[in-house]
């Protein structure tokens, strides 16, 4: 079982990322997340059970998405994690300046259901130990 994490401030994005997961043929257990501080304190709680692939997106109150990146990689307990960026921005600085912070891959927002669940069936699939 692949334990997912998204972590979106958008709940119509959360909605259909969670109903392309479903439709996608790998047993997956999403956990969503309105923010990044609720994501963070639900990680750095005791009893946290880690995410084998955290989706994140960039932009959103309180804690966006560059610090909760910063904030897992610099920590011993969460550095392992996997990051996927997941943005709507498409800009070249926002993308390098995720992977020089230590994201494993970028994915702009896809604008269908359609690419929505092929990017997330790419991503789930990729063998991360390399």
């Amino acid at each position: 079982m692949l334990n997912v994490f998204l972590t979106d401030d958008d709940a119509d994005d959360r909605l259909f990322f969670e109903e392309a997961i479903e439709d996608i043929a790998i047993d997956t257990t999403l956990r969503t997340f309105n923010n990044g501080k609720e994501l963070m304190d639900y990680l750095n709680s005791d009893d946290a059970i880690l995410p084998h692939l955290l989706f994140l997106d960039l932009n959103m109150p309180i804690k966006n998405g560059m610090e909760c990146l910063r904030d897992i990689k610099t920590s011993d307990k969460l550095k392992s994690i996997i990051v996927a960026i997941y943005s709507t921005s498409s800009s070249e600085k926002d993308i390098e300046n995720t992977f020089v912070k230590g994201a494993n891959i970028y994915i702009n927002k896809p604008s269908n259901f359609k690419e929505l669940k092929k990017a997330n069936e790419k991503v789930l699939k990729l063998n991360w130990q390399y």
